[in-house]
């Protein structure tokens, strides 16, 4: 599998990317709440994982400090999952996936404090310009302004985990690492629902259509996409990763339209704002590659 990884490098970027825009497909066809999705999603995937470790007995090799470690990074993932899942239940997801642009906004204010680096000016236009423009779109379709209130959350949480992460790629395996954030994930949802006294994933059985999309949404869009996106990180440029990741959102409307179809159907105002957004992205990364 890496040798073809390797092989066709860039037909592979984009396949894993394609994938990830069918998160948010199945996470409007799922019918469960956004939070027993998550946990669900969240376990299919540890176990999944566990699985896989296991068999190559590499399932213990790691230190408990880098385990508490991203139990801490994972709860930051299940953050950014239980917004962006409730986000397409109270809107569209085309309102989730153009929120979730935002991300190279607070990618661009945060890193700096992260990195201790200086802020750049274009960062700073660029993010303005992605501010104007949601706010104008968020004007046209006030009828979904939770979904872009938990959209907007969605891609803060999501920088943030992102940026905390890649403090372990160099020293765990990509496997290990998500298994580890999975179970964060199912631990913290856990005691939320028993907290609420919701007890629904513990004895309530689920449809089997249910079922099966969420055992393609643990096991292909989770635990092999985030082990798949580490592997090719190896064989492409930065910049040909973040110019595949940032097809998302294109990937994702198009594959709403063609399933949904006039459910998804948003004014002309939307596009036109989410077209700049995601074109000021890709913008973005050109710039960053100049550099």
């Amino acid at each position: 599998m890496y040798h073809l990884l390797k092989k066709y490098k860039l037909t592979s970027l984009h396949l894993m990317v394609v994938i990830l825009g069918l998160t948010g497909v199945f996470g409007k066809l799922i019918s469960l709440d956004a939070i027993h999705l998550v946990w669900y999603r969240m376990g299919i995937a540890f176990v999944s994982l566990a699985l896989f470790l296991l068999f190559k007995k590499q399932l213990f090799s790691i230190s408990k400090q880098n385990f508490f470690g991203l139990l801490g990074v994972g709860a930051l993932v299940t953050i950014h999952w239980l917004c962006f899942f409730q986000s397409i239940k109270v809107s569209t997801v085309s309102v989730a996936v153009v929120c979730m642009a935002t991300s190279s906004l607070f990618s661009a204010l945060i890193e700096p404090l992260f990195f201790k680096r200086k802020l750049l000016a274009y960062e700073v236009i660029m993010g303005i310009i992605v501010v104007v423009v949601l706010t104008f779109v968020m004007g046209t379709e006030t009828q979904y302004l939770w979904g872009y209130f938990y959209g907007i959350m969605a891609a803060l949480f999501g920088t943030l985990f992102t940026l905390f992460n890649a403090k372990y790629i160099k020293k765990v395996g990509a496997a290990q690492i998500t298994m580890i954030e999975m179970l964060a994930g199912v631990i913290i949802i856990s005691c939320l629902l028993l907290f609420q006294q919701d007890y629904a994933v513990f004895t309530t059985l689920i449809s089997a259509t249910d079922f099966t999309y969420l055992l393609i949404l643990g096991i292909v869009c989770t635990a092999l996409v985030f082990v798949w996106m580490t592997e090719i990180m190896r064989h492409i440029t930065p910049f040909s990763l973040i110019m595949g990741i940032n097809m998302e959102p294109i990937y994702s409307i198009l594959l709403a339209l063609l399933i949904f179809k006039e459910s998804e159907f948003m004014n002309p105002a939307f596009y036109i704002g989410g077209s700049i957004i995601i074109g000021v992205i890709f913008l973005e990364g050109y710039l960053k590659n100049k550099q």
